[in-house]
């Protein structure tokens, strides 16, 4: 990966180098406990669970346990990825044919009926299970003191805590937990969530066991049935998160892999498989021709992603088909290199998501964990619903299921909807990079620019994620996002292709999300990490010990 010399920098921050281990959040706190673990002899799932449950507490409205979670891990042992769905399901008694009888038409995007049971808990559990050495007493004692005592709001988490100010009083439980004297809090001051605490305390006495069938458990029934939810006791006792095979692609000689369906982690491997084809290095980093062939290829992509993926237990995905090469060059061959397409059709195979937190971790061995987690919409807390006396809200991950009969997102019982949130992991002749950019469904279009700086570009980590971005919120259209960072002549090029550029800011966390890498270099044994400038964490590197 290229090094720009110092008076040339075009990014915020140095990589973080270390021997012994390091982890990249989207809060220094966050990232300070992981390091805690790490120092301490804890693994890379050890140090990826504690700070996890303080970015439950830091930042609320992005993530915590009434979310759901998806994680890859690198064994160092065998060399080998394992990946984890922790998606939760909708309640067996919620149906299409129900929500039509409430006077719906089109799934909620917030209320209880846009609730599915939360995964998170489940997932630590089992990580910590199988790939951890340290108990969820010890792992969750930093977030229950910092629950307790208070921490100080940061600046980017507080502007999204601000953005919510209405939803969160339209719930009395929300507004008591998270709006403390009657307003926001602001930045800098100290904020305290001492019925998280509670809950914390109920994990690290009973594990998983306390949230889906003991004191917790029955909160949240409780809140769901306060307000008309379908959830039942079942539903959350029943709940087992699954461990899952990575899909992968060959992109320029390295491998770039995402977690299958139910997941838009496909949508980015296809959306390589188009850009693949196109001299990208030769064209150059964020030119017109560079950047009008990505947006394409997202529009592409996406189409795909929308029309065929669903839950494998309930559809017959053809994932094999998406993500493989003679697919891609059917998609590329209908971009149109001199103008931008308003309306892209899903392809025609043979015979036939904004509130997240991403973390990476590499711990001393060489294990390495590339973690995501997730209330889904950011403005509004997931569903606005707290749970009362819990300190904590429901995530709203239902909103993405559709009525459509037929379709293999169509809502059903126990079935867990398309997702947003994907962890990504590339690697090459022993590098190995875990990576993750949040943000709804800026994630998959995120990933591809991701790699694509890294490979076609030679951009390091930190340079990787700093690099302006295009974001496409739509499905089709020909609006997209733009940073400003990316220069007036390459946007009047843009234009003249067709494409109506949202000009956004520098450095636009609500439409580029924000993103955290880390990596093993082994030309020089050395750990990097990268955070991401558009959010407030840092990457922070384990100490070795001295004495």
């Amino acid at each position: 990966m290229t090094t720009v010399p110092d008076e040339d920098r075009s990014r915020t921050r140095s990589l973080v180098t270390s021997r012994a281990g390091v982890i990249a959040s989207e809060s220094v706190l966050a990232s300070q406990v992981g390091a805690r673990i790490l120092e301490g002899g804890g693994t890379a799932v050890d140090a990826a669970v504690a700070a996890n449950a303080v970015l439950g507490l830091v930042a609320p409205m992005n993530d915590g346990i009434g979310g759901d979670l998806f994680a890859i891990i690198h064994e160092a042992s065998t060399d080998r990825l394992h990946g984890l769905n922790a998606s939760g399901w909708a309640p067996s008694a919620l149906s299409a044919e129900y929500l039509r009888s409430q006077g719906l038409s089109e799934m909620p995007q917030q209320g209880i009926h846009s609730v599915t049971v939360p995964g998170a808990v489940a997932g630590w559990q089992c990580l910590l299970q199988r790939f951890g050495c340290r108990s969820l007493a010890e792992l969750l004692a930093p977030a229950i003191h910092y629950a307790e005592q208070g921490f100080a709001i940061e600046e980017v988490v507080q502007s999204y805590w601000q953005a919510s100010e209405a939803v969160l009083r339209a719930d009395a439980a929300a507004a008591h937990t998270y709006l403390p004297h009657g307003r926001v809090p602001r930045v800098g001051e100290l904020f305290r969530n001492p019925e998280l605490a509670w809950s914390y305390r109920q994990i690290a006495s009973a594990g998983s066991e306390a949230f889906y069938r003991g004191a917790v458990a029955h909160r949240i029934l409780a809140t769901s049935a306060a307000r008309g939810g379908r959830l039942q006791a079942e539903d959350l006792a029943d709940y087992q998160p699954e461990w899952i095979e990575p899909i992968s692609i060959d992109y320029r000689g390295w491998r770039i892999c995402e977690l299958p369906p139910n997941g838009q982690g496909i949508a980015a491997l296809e959306m390589l498989n188009i850009l693949e084809r196109s001299p990208l290095a030769t064209w150059g980093h964020n030119s017109a021709r560079t950047l009008h062939t990505m947006i394409e290829a997202k529009k592409l992509s996406y189409a795909d992603l929308m029309r065929y993926v669903g839950d494998l237990r309930f559809a017959k995905v053809p994932v094999a088909t998406l993500i493989s090469k003679p697919f891609a060059a059917a998609r590329a061959h209908s971009i149109d290199p001199h103008r931008a397409t308003d309306r892209v059709a899903p392809g025609i195979l043979p015979g036939t998501d904004h509130g997240t937190t991403y973390l990476a971790v590499a711990d001393r061995a060489g294990n390495m964990v590339s973690l995501i987690q997730s209330n889904f919409a950011a403005v509004g807390f997931g569903a606005g619903l707290a749970v009362e006396g819990a300190g904590f809200v429901l995530q709203n991950r239902g909103g993405l299921f559709t009525l459509a009969a037929g379709h293999p997102n169509a809502l059903a019982g126990r079935k867990r909807p398309l997702h947003t949130i994907i962890p990504g992991f590339m690697s090459k002749d022993g590098m190995r990079i875990a990576f993750g950019i949040m943000g709804g469904w800026n994630q998959a279009q995120a990933h591809a620019q991701f790699v694509a700086n890294v490979v076609d570009f030679g951009l390091n980590i930190q340079a990787a994620l700093d690099a302006p971005r295009f974001s496409k919120d739509t499905f089709e259209g020909l609006d997209v996002n733009l940073e400003a960072r990316i220069p007036e002549a390459v946007r009047r090029q843009l234009r003249d292709l067709g494409h109506q550029i949202l000009l956004r800011g520098d450095y636009s966390s609500v439409r580029m999300g924000s993103g955290q890498a880390v990596a093993w270099d082994p030309a020089q044994r050395l750990f990097l990490g990268a955070s991401d400038a558009r959010k407030d964490g840092a990457a922070i590197a384990a100490l070795e010990p001295w004495t």
